[in-house]
């Protein structure tokens, strides 16, 4: 049963290209060995060697393929600002390998946590193989825990009706939010910054910042509904990663709800390492901060993810040094009535604004397009084209709006999870019709499968 999952996965990753296949079982064979050498027993100054060899084995395969060019580019580029031209530094160009930052982060999460005596290392390649192979999380998470992922895969499963239907709901539910959400969200998203809607005017950048939001959330949520239900068929249970972001008060709370899967990887393997918060308000904010900016280089070898990161290191940076715990809005009790839904939906309003304008650079190619696009919010030019394009942002974001807003006040991990079972059938009947109906005219891959 093993070797035939872990057949397949492998089979599943090599179908793009076998050689990047090799590479994956290349980091994942050293790292299963090297975890053999990391048992609390052994002498503490051996294991560190042994984890610094699977942690410079993991980041320089990762650097290579993802941020080499990037890094060797901006250099020559800097130097030939300066007046020395034609260094002779080699650019390798290559194509990135499907999933590298998820399973790379997975390895480095396993032998950390072996190091660490929170998992035992495996015994068995096929248990340790599948945990990073296993296909629904292997292109675009959610990025799985050793200490949750690999004890399912060690035990027995046997068939779950309920986790079935389950599994088939949340795919479901995956396919609205991709399909019908996101593709149609992009459309505006790329007319809006490919110039299609004009010059930049306070009304593009509304469409395109705004239609990229619900783009990239539809279409990242739905992955993960999708991989999860996928998951859920075959037995594995995997961590939730998105609880209704757009809901958050705080861009603190947006970072407990959104990924979360890499947000927590980041918490625990960076920035706790960093010094976190042991060290006064100064040196909490400065690990913050780089944490979130290797958090935006995570995502792409492009300073304009960069600068993405950065907007987000500046603010929690500001939330933590100038709101204390007690006084963060996720923390205080709003007052009751129309003053204390005002308060909440207001900061609701703004977190969602401070994340679009900085999607604004992770979507433009360039730092120079996203600030070209963003100087269009002083000028307000209207053109009638614009009416359509906002009717359609409007049509396909609320309903997956009123989805959160159902499931956030029932706790639930898709609309109508406790529902009786004709109820939910109903309702898979009824997103096939709206799939057939409403799927956006132009398919497009997963914006996660990039990274």
């Amino acid at each position: 049963m093993l070797f035939d999952s872990l057949l397949a996965s492998y089979f599943f990753y090599g179908w793009w290209d076998w050689r990047f296949l090799g590479l994956m079982v290349g980091a994942t064979t050293a790292d299963f060995f090297i975890a053999q050498n990391l048992l609390p027993g052994r002498p503490d100054s051996s294991r560190k060697k042994w984890l610094i060899l699977s942690l410079l084995i993991n980041l320089t395969i990762l650097g290579i393929f993802k941020y080499y060019d990037f890094f060797a580019g901006s250099f020559v580029g800097m130097m030939n600002q300066l007046g020395f031209h034609h260094l002779p530094l080699p650019l390798i160009r290559i194509i990135l390998p499907p999933g590298i930052s998820f399973y790379t982060f997975e390895e480095i999460a396993y032998v950390v946590d072996v190091y660490k005596g929170k998992v035992a290392p495996s015994n068995s390649f096929l248990d340790y193989g599948l945990y990073i192979s296993l296909f629904p999380h292997l292109i675009a998470g959610p990025i799985q825990r050793p200490g949750s992922l690999l004890p399912q895969i060690q035990k027995e499963r046997s068939f779950n009706a309920d986790q079935f239907f389950s599994g088939l709901m949340l795919i479901f539910s995956g396919l609205i939010r991709k399909c019908v959400v996101a593709d149609n969200c992009a459309l505006l998203a790329n007319a809006a910054f490919g110039g299609q809607l004009g010059p930049p005017s306070f009304w593009v950048v509304l469409i395109g910042v705004y239609g990229f939001a619900w783009q990239v959330y539809g279409d990242f949520s739905g992955y993960t509904d999708i991989a999860r239900g996928s998951a859920q068929l075959l037995g594995f249970d995997f961590v939730v990663n998105f609880r209704q972001p757009y809901l958050s008060q705080s861009l603190r709370e947006f970072w407990r709800r959104w990924h979360i899967s890499l947000s927590t990887w980041l918490r625990d393997y960076l920035y706790i390492p960093l010094g976190g918060s042991r060290n006064g308000q100064w040196k909490t904010c400065r690990n913050l901060f780089v944490t979130l900016v290797l958090a935006g280089l995570w995502h792409g070898a492009n300073w304009t993810y960069v600068v993405f990161g950065a907007i987000h290191g500046i603010f929690l940076s500001f939330e933590r040094f100038f709101l204390p715990a007690a006084k963060r809005p996720q923390d205080a009790v709003p007052p009751g009535g129309w003053a204390g839904a005002l308060s909440v939906w207001a900061q609701r309003v703004f977190i969602f604004n401070v994340f679009c304008v900085s999607l604004a650079f992770f979507r433009a190619p360039t730092l120079g397009a996203a600030v070209h696009l963003l100087a269009g919010l002083g000028h307000f030019a209207w053109q009638t084209q614009y009416v359509a394009a906002l009717v359609m942002l409007c049509v396909f974001s609320i309903p997956l709006f009123i989805a959160d807003l159902l499931m956030e006040a029932r706790k639930q991990e898709y609309p109508f999870a406790e529902a009786p079972y004709a109820f939910r059938t109903a309702m898979a009947v009824l997103a096939f019709v709206v799939l057939a109906l409403f799927s956006g005219s132009q398919s497009s891959t997963f914006v996660y499968f990039q990274f």
